[in-house]
């Protein structure tokens, strides 16, 4: 086997709700393991106030090798901002702490509106190429990171399935 990907949660090592995960321990239950281009796996329907007035929110979530081997050179892009609500628009940005086996941030954020503090500088790559740089990931370790979802005045409401792509070399 080799390095394998997966995104979970923080919030606490039994935390399941995407709304919850606003930094702190990375979550070890198994419903903290979010599934892969499900509508509402991290993100909230976008409501018609969020959507006429705008909005920001945010989330701590930890991508994990839980493969038997380095996930080397790891890098993390916004491979698709999601089609389901124009005006909707993803960012990402790594947490402070370290790589680990049950890493938590340095960050947390009070409630989904209020930006992580200690500040985290977030950008938009949208292709490998562009990526942020993450390092290896060595086998049954993770790195915590954020996204930051921003709705401009005026947007539609409705379910966005935003998604990132983590990717390296297996050793």
């Amino acid at each position: 086997m080799a390095a394998q990907i997966r995104y979970r949660l923080t919030g606490g090592a039994s935390n399941t709700s995407p709304a919850a995960s606003l930094g702190g321990a990375m979550s070890t239950a198994a419903g903290g393991i979010i599934t892969d281009n499900a509508a509402n796996n991290v993100w909230d329907d976008i409501t018609g106030a969020e959507s006429a007035a705008g909005d920001v929110e945010y989330r701590c979530l930890a991508v994990q090798n839980f493969g038997d081997q380095t996930l080397v050179g790891a890098k993390i892009w916004i491979d698709d901002q999601g089609s389901g609500v124009a005006g909707s628009n993803l960012a990402i940005g790594l947490d402070a702490a370290a790589i680990g086996a049950t890493p938590t941030s340095t960050s947390t954020a009070a409630d989904e509106s209020t930006a992580p503090s200690p500040a985290v500088t977030f950008s938009t790559p949208t292709t490998e190429g562009a990526a942020i740089s993450i390092g290896d990931i060595p086998a049954g370790q993770a790195k915590i990171f954020w996204e930051r979802r921003t709705v401009t005045a005026g947007a539609s409401a409705g379910t966005d399935v935003p998604s990132v792509t983590v990717k390296g070399d297996s050793l």
